[in-house]
Protein backbone atom coordinates (compact mmCIF):
# COMPACT_ATOMS: atom_id res chain seq x y z
CA UNK A 1 0.00 0.00 0.00
CA UNK A 2 1.51 3.38 -0.78
CA UNK A 3 1.75 6.51 1.39
CA UNK A 4 -1.09 9.33 1.29
CA UNK A 5 0.69 11.70 -1.25
CA UNK A 6 2.42 12.02 -3.90
CA UNK A 7 5.85 13.05 -3.97
CA UNK A 8 6.12 13.51 -7.55
CA UNK A 9 3.24 15.32 -8.25
CA UNK A 10 3.81 17.67 -5.44
CA UNK A 11 7.84 18.11 -6.44
CA UNK A 12 6.54 19.18 -9.73
CA UNK A 13 4.14 21.82 -8.32
CA UNK A 14 6.42 23.17 -5.66
CA UNK A 15 9.48 23.41 -8.42
CA UNK A 16 6.97 25.14 -11.25
CA UNK A 17 5.92 27.80 -8.60
CA UNK A 18 9.38 28.35 -6.81
CA UNK A 19 7.46 27.52 -3.46
CA UNK A 20 10.21 26.95 -0.48
CA UNK A 21 9.36 25.33 2.76
CA UNK A 22 8.41 27.44 5.48
CA UNK A 23 10.97 28.72 8.03
CA UNK A 24 12.49 27.00 10.94
CA UNK A 25 14.78 27.91 13.52
CA UNK A 26 17.64 26.08 11.58
CA UNK A 27 17.06 27.01 8.13
CA UNK A 28 15.17 30.15 7.67
CA UNK A 29 13.40 30.70 3.82
CA UNK A 30 10.52 32.51 2.44
CA UNK A 31 6.62 31.35 2.51
CA UNK A 32 5.10 29.61 -0.61
CA UNK A 33 3.45 31.91 -3.02
CA UNK A 34 1.43 31.57 -5.51
CA UNK A 35 2.19 31.51 -9.07
CA UNK A 36 2.27 35.03 -10.37
CA UNK A 37 3.69 35.91 -6.75
CA UNK A 38 1.97 36.85 -3.43
CA UNK A 39 -0.15 34.43 -1.39
CA UNK A 40 -3.19 32.97 -2.67
CA UNK A 41 -6.41 34.88 -2.87
CA UNK A 42 -9.27 32.07 -2.34
CA UNK A 43 -9.89 28.58 -1.37
CA UNK A 44 -12.62 26.13 -2.98
CA UNK A 45 -13.79 23.45 -0.92
CA UNK A 46 -16.58 20.57 -1.09
CA UNK A 47 -18.33 19.83 1.78
CA UNK A 48 -19.42 16.67 1.99
CA UNK A 49 -15.95 14.61 2.77
CA UNK A 50 -13.90 17.66 3.65
CA UNK A 51 -15.61 20.21 5.97
CA UNK A 52 -18.24 17.35 7.53
CA UNK A 53 -18.88 13.99 7.76
CA UNK A 54 -22.09 13.52 5.57
CA UNK A 55 -20.24 12.05 3.07
CA UNK A 56 -20.80 9.29 5.52
CA UNK A 57 -24.36 9.00 5.10
CA UNK A 58 -24.41 9.78 0.98
CA UNK A 59 -22.67 6.43 1.06
CA UNK A 60 -24.83 4.72 3.62
CA UNK A 61 -28.01 6.13 1.66
CA UNK A 62 -27.11 5.09 -1.64
CA UNK A 63 -26.47 1.94 -0.33
CA UNK A 64 -30.27 1.75 0.89
CA UNK A 65 -31.54 2.88 -2.64
CA UNK A 66 -29.60 0.21 -4.52
CA UNK A 67 -29.06 -2.73 -2.68
CA UNK A 68 -32.46 -4.27 -3.22
CA UNK A 69 -32.27 -3.70 -6.73
CA UNK A 70 -29.16 -5.83 -6.59
CA UNK A 71 -30.04 -8.05 -4.67
CA UNK A 72 -33.36 -8.98 -6.66
CA UNK A 73 -30.66 -9.50 -9.84
CA UNK A 74 -28.41 -11.60 -7.40
CA UNK A 75 -26.03 -9.05 -8.13
CA UNK A 76 -23.35 -8.25 -5.40
CA UNK A 77 -24.34 -5.30 -3.34
CA UNK A 78 -23.13 -1.97 -3.74
CA UNK A 79 -19.70 -0.96 -1.96
CA UNK A 80 -17.19 1.33 -1.70
CA UNK A 81 -15.57 1.07 -4.52
CA UNK A 82 -18.68 1.97 -6.22
CA UNK A 83 -19.47 4.69 -4.03
CA UNK A 84 -15.75 6.51 -5.10
CA UNK A 85 -15.93 5.64 -8.53
CA UNK A 86 -19.59 5.90 -10.24
CA UNK A 87 -21.74 8.34 -7.34
CA UNK A 88 -18.98 10.63 -5.29
CA UNK A 89 -19.20 14.46 -6.16
CA UNK A 90 -22.03 13.73 -9.10
CA UNK A 91 -25.12 15.05 -9.15
CA UNK A 92 -28.05 13.00 -8.04
CA UNK A 93 -29.04 11.22 -11.11
CA UNK A 94 -25.83 11.33 -12.95
CA UNK A 95 -24.61 9.00 -10.15
CA UNK A 96 -27.41 7.52 -10.21
CA UNK A 97 -27.40 6.56 -13.99
CA UNK A 98 -23.65 6.07 -14.04
CA UNK A 99 -24.02 3.27 -11.26
CA UNK A 100 -26.45 1.49 -13.24
CA UNK A 101 -24.66 1.99 -16.43
CA UNK A 102 -21.20 0.34 -14.61
CA UNK A 103 -23.25 -2.71 -13.57
CA UNK A 104 -25.01 -3.13 -16.60
CA UNK A 105 -28.52 -2.48 -16.05
CA UNK A 106 -30.87 -0.33 -18.07
CA UNK A 107 -33.70 1.10 -16.38
CA UNK A 108 -36.11 3.68 -17.61
CA UNK A 109 -35.77 7.53 -16.88
CA UNK A 110 -38.80 7.46 -14.65
CA UNK A 111 -40.53 10.31 -12.82
CA UNK A 112 -38.76 12.75 -11.14
CA UNK A 113 -39.41 12.61 -7.06
CA UNK A 114 -41.20 9.18 -7.44
CA UNK A 115 -39.05 7.22 -5.07
CA UNK A 116 -38.59 3.42 -5.60
CA UNK A 117 -35.68 0.98 -7.15
CA UNK A 118 -37.47 0.82 -10.73
CA UNK A 119 -36.46 3.85 -12.43
CA UNK A 120 -33.07 5.97 -12.43
CA UNK A 121 -35.26 8.76 -10.58
CA UNK A 122 -37.02 6.72 -8.58
CA UNK A 123 -33.66 5.36 -7.50
CA UNK A 124 -32.00 9.29 -7.27
CA UNK A 125 -35.47 9.80 -5.10
CA UNK A 126 -34.87 6.85 -2.52
CA UNK A 127 -31.35 7.81 -1.93
CA UNK A 128 -32.57 11.63 -1.20
CA UNK A 129 -35.32 10.82 1.25
CA UNK A 130 -33.18 8.00 2.90
CA UNK A 131 -30.45 10.64 2.84
CA UNK A 132 -32.78 13.47 4.52
CA UNK A 133 -33.75 10.53 7.37
CA UNK A 134 -30.16 9.98 7.88
CA UNK A 135 -29.15 13.78 8.51
CA UNK A 136 -32.37 14.14 10.53
CA UNK A 137 -31.23 11.47 13.28
CA UNK A 138 -28.01 11.91 13.34
CA UNK A 139 -27.39 15.84 12.37
CA UNK A 140 -24.29 16.61 10.70
CA UNK A 141 -20.39 16.86 12.62
CA UNK A 142 -17.88 19.37 11.20
CA UNK A 143 -14.53 17.83 11.07
CA UNK A 144 -12.58 19.39 13.39
CA UNK A 145 -9.17 20.19 11.43
CA UNK A 146 -11.72 21.98 8.91
CA UNK A 147 -13.73 24.30 11.76
CA UNK A 148 -9.97 25.11 12.74
CA UNK A 149 -8.22 25.73 8.95
CA UNK A 150 -11.44 28.15 7.83
CA UNK A 151 -10.90 30.03 11.04
CA UNK A 152 -7.08 30.13 9.76
CA UNK A 153 -7.81 31.32 6.63
CA UNK A 154 -10.66 33.61 7.25
CA UNK A 155 -7.92 35.75 9.89
CA UNK A 156 -5.60 35.73 6.93
CA UNK A 157 -8.35 37.56 4.50
CA UNK A 158 -8.53 34.65 2.15
CA UNK A 159 -11.89 34.36 0.35
CA UNK A 160 -13.74 31.22 1.40
CA UNK A 161 -16.44 29.05 -0.47
CA UNK A 162 -18.05 25.79 -0.50
CA UNK A 163 -18.87 24.07 -4.16
CA UNK A 164 -20.61 20.89 -3.76
CA UNK A 165 -23.07 18.72 -6.54
CA UNK A 166 -25.31 18.32 -3.48
CA UNK A 167 -29.11 19.97 -3.92
CA UNK A 168 -28.51 19.76 -0.29
CA UNK A 169 -25.47 21.86 0.22
CA UNK A 170 -26.83 24.63 1.55
CA UNK A 171 -28.49 23.10 4.51
CA UNK A 172 -25.96 21.11 5.58
CA UNK A 173 -24.08 24.23 5.67
CA UNK A 174 -26.55 25.81 8.02
CA UNK A 175 -26.81 22.69 10.26
CA UNK A 176 -23.06 22.19 10.59
CA UNK A 177 -23.29 26.71 11.41
CA UNK A 178 -20.63 26.89 8.81
CA UNK A 179 -22.83 30.10 7.06
CA UNK A 180 -20.63 32.94 8.39
CA UNK A 181 -17.18 30.61 8.07
CA UNK A 182 -17.42 30.98 4.23
CA UNK A 183 -18.42 34.37 1.48
CA UNK A 184 -20.22 31.66 -0.68
CA UNK A 185 -21.58 28.65 -1.20
CA UNK A 186 -22.45 26.95 -4.35
CA UNK A 187 -24.96 23.75 -4.84
CA UNK A 188 -26.38 21.56 -6.73
CA UNK A 189 -29.31 23.95 -6.41
CA UNK A 190 -27.41 26.58 -8.18
CA UNK A 191 -26.11 24.31 -10.96
CA UNK A 192 -30.23 23.20 -11.70
CA UNK A 193 -30.93 26.78 -11.82
CA UNK A 194 -28.43 27.98 -14.14
CA UNK A 195 -28.68 24.88 -16.48
CA UNK A 196 -25.39 23.78 -15.76
CA UNK A 197 -23.77 20.42 -15.62
CA UNK A 198 -22.44 19.06 -12.78
CA UNK A 199 -18.88 17.14 -12.13
CA UNK A 200 -16.28 16.45 -13.60
CA UNK A 201 -16.91 19.42 -15.68
CA UNK A 202 -15.72 22.21 -14.19
CA UNK A 203 -18.59 24.82 -14.30
CA UNK A 204 -19.30 24.34 -10.47
CA UNK A 205 -16.07 25.52 -9.02
CA UNK A 206 -15.84 28.24 -11.77
CA UNK A 207 -19.23 29.77 -10.62
CA UNK A 208 -18.08 29.57 -7.33
CA UNK A 209 -14.74 31.85 -8.10
CA UNK A 210 -17.23 34.25 -9.99
CA UNK A 211 -19.06 34.59 -7.01
CA UNK A 212 -15.93 35.35 -4.72
CA UNK A 213 -14.13 37.48 -7.62
CA UNK A 214 -11.05 35.57 -7.74
CA UNK A 215 -9.02 34.46 -10.88
CA UNK A 216 -8.99 30.15 -10.48
CA UNK A 217 -5.15 29.91 -11.60
CA UNK A 218 -4.69 31.96 -7.81
CA UNK A 219 -7.20 29.86 -6.31
CA UNK A 220 -6.68 26.47 -4.05
CA UNK A 221 -9.16 24.03 -4.83
CA UNK A 222 -9.86 21.04 -2.12
CA UNK A 223 -11.65 17.79 -3.20
CA UNK A 224 -11.95 14.37 -1.92
CA UNK A 225 -14.13 13.27 -5.11
CA UNK A 226 -12.19 11.89 -8.43
CA UNK A 227 -14.96 13.74 -10.12
CA UNK A 228 -14.26 17.03 -8.48
CA UNK A 229 -10.26 16.51 -8.71
CA UNK A 230 -10.96 16.16 -12.67
CA UNK A 231 -12.71 19.23 -12.76
CA UNK A 232 -10.67 21.32 -10.56
CA UNK A 233 -7.62 20.09 -13.44
CA UNK A 234 -9.98 20.95 -16.21
CA UNK A 235 -10.81 24.13 -14.81
CA UNK A 236 -7.18 25.65 -14.21
CA UNK A 237 -7.28 26.16 -10.19
CA UNK A 238 -3.87 26.75 -9.20
CA UNK A 239 -3.27 23.90 -6.60
CA UNK A 240 -5.58 21.67 -6.81
CA UNK A 241 -5.49 19.81 -3.74
CA UNK A 242 -6.83 16.03 -2.78
CA UNK A 243 -8.19 15.28 0.45
CA UNK A 244 -8.10 11.60 1.60
CA UNK A 245 -8.97 11.34 5.36
CA UNK A 246 -8.99 7.44 4.79
CA UNK A 247 -6.68 5.00 2.07
CA UNK A 248 -3.74 6.45 0.03
CA UNK A 249 -5.67 8.08 -2.77
CA UNK A 250 -4.32 6.81 -5.48
CA UNK A 251 -7.55 7.55 -7.32
CA UNK A 252 -7.45 11.09 -6.67
CA UNK A 253 -3.69 11.12 -7.60
CA UNK A 254 -4.21 9.41 -11.03
CA UNK A 255 -7.43 12.27 -11.45
CA UNK A 256 -4.85 14.84 -11.64
CA UNK A 257 -4.51 16.09 -7.77
CA UNK A 258 -0.96 18.27 -7.09
CA UNK A 259 -1.06 16.32 -4.11
CA UNK A 260 -3.07 14.44 -1.77
CA UNK A 261 -3.40 15.02 2.25
CA UNK A 262 -5.10 13.70 4.90
CA UNK A 263 -6.44 15.94 6.15
CA UNK A 264 -6.88 20.22 6.08
CA UNK A 265 -4.06 20.88 8.93
CA UNK A 266 -1.59 20.32 5.15
CA UNK A 267 -2.30 24.06 4.36
CA UNK A 268 -0.81 26.62 6.17
CA UNK A 269 -3.28 29.68 6.99
CA UNK A 270 -2.22 31.43 3.49
CA UNK A 271 -3.33 28.12 2.18
CA UNK A 272 0.14 26.89 0.42
CA UNK A 273 1.06 23.64 1.67
CA UNK A 274 2.90 22.66 4.42
CA UNK A 275 4.44 19.52 3.47
CA UNK A 276 6.77 18.17 0.55
CA UNK A 277 8.21 15.68 -1.06
CA UNK A 278 10.29 13.49 1.97
CA UNK A 279 13.66 12.78 -0.15
CA UNK A 280 13.61 16.51 -0.45
CA UNK A 281 14.11 17.30 2.87
CA UNK A 282 17.37 18.33 4.12
CA UNK A 283 19.62 15.63 5.98
CA UNK A 284 19.74 17.52 9.74
CA UNK A 285 22.90 15.52 10.36
CA UNK A 286 24.56 16.66 7.38
CA UNK A 287 24.08 19.90 8.27
CA UNK A 288 27.39 21.59 9.79
CA UNK A 289 26.91 23.68 13.10
CA UNK A 290 23.15 22.47 13.42
CA UNK A 291 23.75 22.05 17.52
CA UNK A 292 25.25 25.65 17.57
CA UNK A 293 21.79 26.95 16.86
CA UNK A 294 20.32 25.06 19.20
CA UNK A 295 22.74 26.11 22.00
CA UNK A 296 21.54 27.69 25.24
CA UNK A 297 18.29 26.91 24.54
CA UNK A 298 16.10 24.55 26.44
CA UNK A 299 14.81 21.65 24.79
CA UNK A 300 11.56 19.79 25.02
CA UNK A 301 12.09 16.32 22.86
CA UNK A 302 8.73 14.07 21.65
CA UNK A 303 10.41 10.69 19.94
CA UNK A 304 8.04 8.13 18.63
CA UNK A 305 9.25 4.51 19.85
CA UNK A 306 8.33 2.28 16.71
CA UNK A 307 10.57 3.51 13.79
CA UNK A 308 11.86 6.15 15.21
CA UNK A 309 13.94 4.27 18.80
CA UNK A 310 13.86 0.62 17.65
CA UNK A 311 13.31 -0.46 13.75
CA UNK A 312 9.98 -1.72 12.33
CA UNK A 313 10.00 -5.38 12.69
CA UNK A 314 7.00 -8.06 11.76
CA UNK A 315 6.41 -8.69 15.41
CA UNK A 316 5.88 -5.30 17.36
CA UNK A 317 6.07 -7.51 20.54
CA UNK A 318 10.02 -7.55 19.72
CA UNK A 319 10.33 -4.15 18.73
CA UNK A 320 13.02 -3.83 21.79
CA UNK A 321 15.41 -0.63 22.81
CA UNK A 322 18.62 -1.24 22.01
CA UNK A 323 21.32 -0.82 25.10
CA UNK A 324 23.03 2.25 23.37
CA UNK A 325 19.31 3.66 22.32
CA UNK A 326 18.59 3.43 26.35
CA UNK A 327 21.76 5.36 27.41
CA UNK A 328 21.29 8.18 25.06
CA UNK A 329 17.47 8.24 26.12
CA UNK A 330 18.67 8.70 30.04
CA UNK A 331 21.44 11.34 28.92
CA UNK A 332 18.93 13.36 27.10
CA UNK A 333 16.35 12.88 29.21
CA UNK A 334 18.85 14.33 32.50
CA UNK A 335 19.36 17.11 30.19
CA UNK A 336 16.34 18.25 28.56
CA UNK A 337 12.79 17.69 29.09
CA UNK A 338 11.89 14.20 27.26
CA UNK A 339 8.51 12.78 26.19
CA UNK A 340 7.91 9.37 24.38
CA UNK A 341 4.76 9.33 22.25
CA UNK A 342 3.54 6.12 20.65
CA UNK A 343 0.24 4.24 19.11
CA UNK A 344 1.42 1.24 21.15
CA UNK A 345 -0.54 1.54 24.77
CA UNK A 346 1.20 3.64 27.93
CA UNK A 347 1.89 0.65 29.90
CA UNK A 348 3.55 -1.18 26.90
CA UNK A 349 5.62 1.63 25.99
CA UNK A 350 6.68 2.51 28.98
CA UNK A 351 7.45 -1.23 29.96
CA UNK A 352 9.52 -1.23 27.13
CA UNK A 353 11.81 1.86 27.69
CA UNK A 354 11.93 1.46 31.34
CA UNK A 355 13.33 5.22 32.24
CA UNK A 356 11.79 6.41 35.23
CA UNK A 357 10.95 10.62 34.96
CA UNK A 358 9.57 10.15 31.51
CA UNK A 359 6.49 11.38 30.21
CA UNK A 360 4.64 8.59 28.26
CA UNK A 361 1.76 9.06 25.95
CA UNK A 362 0.24 5.83 24.98
CA UNK A 363 -2.22 5.21 22.08
CA UNK A 364 -1.65 8.28 20.27
CA UNK A 365 -1.62 10.40 23.23
CA UNK A 366 -5.38 9.18 24.26
CA UNK A 367 -3.33 7.88 27.78
CA UNK A 368 -1.07 10.14 29.17
CA UNK A 369 1.33 9.72 32.60
CA UNK A 370 4.52 11.14 34.00
CA UNK A 371 5.93 12.95 36.51
CA UNK A 372 3.54 16.02 37.05
CA UNK A 373 1.52 14.70 34.44
CA UNK A 374 -1.65 12.96 33.85
CA UNK A 375 -4.85 12.37 31.57
CA UNK A 376 -6.93 10.12 29.70
CA UNK A 377 -9.00 11.36 27.01
CA UNK A 378 -12.39 11.50 28.95
CA UNK A 379 -14.98 11.33 25.77
CA UNK A 380 -12.33 8.54 24.51
CA UNK A 381 -13.28 6.07 27.56
CA UNK A 382 -16.76 6.79 26.20
CA UNK A 383 -15.68 4.75 22.53
CA UNK A 384 -14.08 1.26 25.30
CA UNK A 385 -17.80 -0.58 24.14
CA UNK A 386 -17.57 0.54 19.88
CA UNK A 387 -13.72 -0.75 20.39
CA UNK A 388 -14.40 -3.88 22.04
CA UNK A 389 -16.88 -5.01 19.20
CA UNK A 390 -14.76 -3.47 16.58
CA UNK A 391 -12.29 -6.24 17.89
CA UNK A 392 -14.92 -9.31 17.50
CA UNK A 393 -15.86 -7.88 14.49
CA UNK A 394 -12.59 -7.58 12.58
CA UNK A 395 -11.33 -10.91 14.31
CA UNK A 396 -14.39 -12.58 12.92
CA UNK A 397 -13.91 -10.77 9.25
CA UNK A 398 -10.00 -11.68 9.09
CA UNK A 399 -10.29 -15.02 10.60
CA UNK A 400 -9.22 -16.57 7.17
CA UNK A 401 -6.60 -13.98 6.33
CA UNK A 402 -2.87 -15.50 6.29
CA UNK A 403 -0.46 -12.68 7.97
CA UNK A 404 -3.67 -9.88 9.19
CA UNK A 405 -3.21 -9.44 13.15
CA UNK A 406 -5.87 -7.22 15.25
CA UNK A 407 -3.87 -5.72 18.17
CA UNK A 408 -5.93 -4.27 20.43
CA UNK A 409 -4.80 -1.50 22.49
CA UNK A 410 -6.77 0.74 25.15
CA UNK A 411 -7.80 3.52 22.78
CA UNK A 412 -7.43 2.07 19.57
CA UNK A 413 -7.47 -0.97 17.88
CA UNK A 414 -4.55 -1.68 14.94
CA UNK A 415 -4.71 -3.95 12.12
CA UNK A 416 -1.63 -5.12 11.00
CA UNK A 417 -1.08 -6.26 6.98
CA UNK A 418 2.54 -5.97 7.23
CA UNK A 419 2.38 -10.03 6.70
CA UNK A 420 -0.51 -10.32 4.41
CA UNK A 421 -0.53 -11.19 0.90
CA UNK A 422 -0.99 -7.84 -1.46
CA UNK A 423 -4.08 -9.69 -3.23
CA UNK A 424 -5.54 -9.70 0.44
CA UNK A 425 -5.04 -6.38 1.40
CA UNK A 426 -8.28 -4.39 -0.26
CA UNK A 427 -10.20 -7.36 2.00
CA UNK A 428 -7.84 -5.92 5.02
CA UNK A 429 -8.87 -2.54 4.13
CA UNK A 430 -12.36 -3.20 3.70
CA UNK A 431 -12.90 -5.25 7.20
CA UNK A 432 -11.33 -2.14 9.09
CA UNK A 433 -13.31 0.63 6.95
CA UNK A 434 -16.26 -1.19 7.46
CA UNK A 435 -15.67 -1.98 11.52
CA UNK A 436 -14.91 1.68 11.75
CA UNK A 437 -18.07 2.73 10.45
CA UNK A 438 -20.15 0.39 12.17
CA UNK A 439 -18.95 1.15 15.37
CA UNK A 440 -18.76 4.67 14.69
CA UNK A 441 -14.67 5.22 15.11
CA UNK A 442 -12.32 6.98 12.94
CA UNK A 443 -10.27 4.78 10.69
CA UNK A 444 -6.63 5.77 9.72
CA UNK A 445 -3.77 4.31 7.85
CA UNK A 446 -0.46 4.25 8.68
CA UNK A 447 2.72 1.94 8.23
CA UNK A 448 1.17 -0.86 6.60
CA UNK A 449 -1.59 -0.70 9.33
CA UNK A 450 -4.61 0.42 9.70
CA UNK A 451 -5.69 1.96 13.32
CA UNK A 452 -9.49 2.27 14.08
CA UNK A 453 -9.99 5.46 17.22
CA UNK A 454 -11.92 6.83 19.02
CA UNK A 455 -13.76 10.16 16.85
CA UNK A 456 -12.76 12.29 19.10
CA UNK A 457 -10.87 15.37 17.81
CA UNK A 458 -7.57 13.92 18.95
CA UNK A 459 -4.25 12.83 17.66
CA UNK A 460 -0.13 12.78 18.48
CA UNK A 461 -0.29 16.64 17.54
CA UNK A 462 -3.27 17.33 20.20
CA UNK A 463 -1.06 15.52 22.50
CA UNK A 464 2.24 17.77 22.49
CA UNK A 465 0.33 20.86 22.35
CA UNK A 466 -1.47 19.69 25.66
CA UNK A 467 1.77 18.67 27.05
CA UNK A 468 3.07 22.19 25.67
CA UNK A 469 0.55 23.93 28.27
CA UNK A 470 0.63 21.69 30.78
CA UNK A 471 4.51 21.44 31.06
CA UNK A 472 4.52 25.57 30.90
CA UNK A 473 6.64 25.08 27.73
CA UNK A 474 5.24 28.19 26.16
CA UNK A 475 8.17 30.01 26.77
CA UNK A 476 10.63 31.86 24.47
CA UNK A 477 13.84 30.02 25.40
CA UNK A 478 11.94 26.83 24.55
CA UNK A 479 12.32 24.63 21.59
CA UNK A 480 9.86 21.53 20.83
CA UNK A 481 11.38 19.33 18.87
CA UNK A 482 9.37 15.99 17.66
CA UNK A 483 11.27 12.91 16.09
CA UNK A 484 9.32 10.21 14.25
CA UNK A 485 8.47 8.19 11.41
CA UNK A 486 4.86 7.26 10.94
CA UNK A 487 1.52 8.50 9.03
CA UNK A 488 0.27 9.45 12.70
CA UNK A 489 3.80 11.29 13.75
CA UNK A 490 2.82 14.00 10.89
CA UNK A 491 -0.25 14.53 12.65
CA UNK A 492 2.88 16.15 15.76
CA UNK A 493 4.44 17.50 12.60
CA UNK A 494 1.72 19.45 12.11
CA UNK A 495 0.65 20.71 15.29
CA UNK A 496 4.66 22.25 15.11
CA UNK A 497 4.31 23.78 12.41
CA UNK A 498 1.22 25.43 13.63
CA UNK A 499 2.92 26.40 16.87
CA UNK A 500 5.99 28.01 14.64
CA UNK A 501 3.86 29.79 11.83
CA UNK A 502 0.80 30.89 14.23
CA UNK A 503 1.71 31.37 17.69
CA UNK A 504 5.90 31.94 17.14
CA UNK A 505 6.87 28.65 19.57
CA UNK A 506 10.25 27.68 18.02
CA UNK A 507 9.71 24.03 16.75
CA UNK A 508 12.29 21.55 14.88
CA UNK A 509 10.61 18.33 12.98
CA UNK A 510 12.51 15.37 12.12
CA UNK A 511 10.80 12.46 9.54
CA UNK A 512 12.70 9.26 9.90
CA UNK A 513 13.51 7.58 6.87
CA UNK A 514 10.16 7.06 4.33
CA UNK A 515 11.06 8.85 1.51
CA UNK A 516 8.82 7.80 -0.78
CA UNK A 517 6.15 10.35 0.77
CA UNK A 518 5.34 13.75 1.39
CA UNK A 519 6.04 14.95 4.58
CA UNK A 520 5.51 18.65 7.10
CA UNK A 521 8.58 17.36 8.68
CA UNK A 522 11.38 19.95 8.46
CA UNK A 523 14.35 17.48 8.14
CA UNK A 524 14.99 13.97 7.86
CA UNK A 525 17.09 11.53 9.59
CA UNK A 526 18.12 7.66 7.95
CA UNK A 527 16.24 4.91 8.64
CA UNK A 528 18.51 3.95 10.60
CA UNK A 529 18.44 3.67 14.77
CA UNK A 530 22.09 4.46 15.16
CA UNK A 531 21.48 8.16 13.35
CA UNK A 532 18.68 8.95 16.28
CA UNK A 533 20.97 7.30 18.85
CA UNK A 534 23.49 10.08 17.08
CA UNK A 535 21.20 12.62 17.41
CA UNK A 536 19.66 11.92 21.09
CA UNK A 537 23.27 11.97 21.97
CA UNK A 538 23.99 15.37 20.28
CA UNK A 539 20.88 17.00 21.52
CA UNK A 540 21.90 15.58 24.97
CA UNK A 541 25.12 18.04 24.65
CA UNK A 542 23.58 20.94 23.85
Amino acid sequence: MRDEADAWALARWLRSSGAMNPPNPLNPAGEREAPGGGAWDAIVLDLDGVLTTTAGLHFRAWKAAFDPLLAARGAEPFGREDYLRYVDGRPRLDGAAGFLEGRGIDLPPGDPGAAGAGTVNGLAAAKNERFQRLLEEEGVRVFPDARQRLRAWRARGLKLAVATSSRNGARVLRAAGLEQACDACVDGEDLAREGLPGKPDPDLFLLAARRLGVDPARTVLVEDAVAGVAAGRTGGFGLVVGLRREGDGAELRAAGADLVLRDLRGLGPDGAPRVRPADELPSLLERPGWQGRLAGRRLAVFLDYDGTLTPIVADPARALLAPGMRQALLALSGRHRTVVVSGRDRQDVAGKVAIPGLIYAGSHGFDIAGPGVAREHARAQEYLPALERAEGQLEEALSGVGGAQVERKRYALTVHFRNVGQADVPRVAEAARAAGEEQGLRVSGGRKIFELQPPVGWDKGQAVLWLRDALELAQPDVTVLYVGDDLTDEDAFLALRELREERGQPTLSLLVGCPDRVSAADYRLPEDPAAVERLLRELAAV
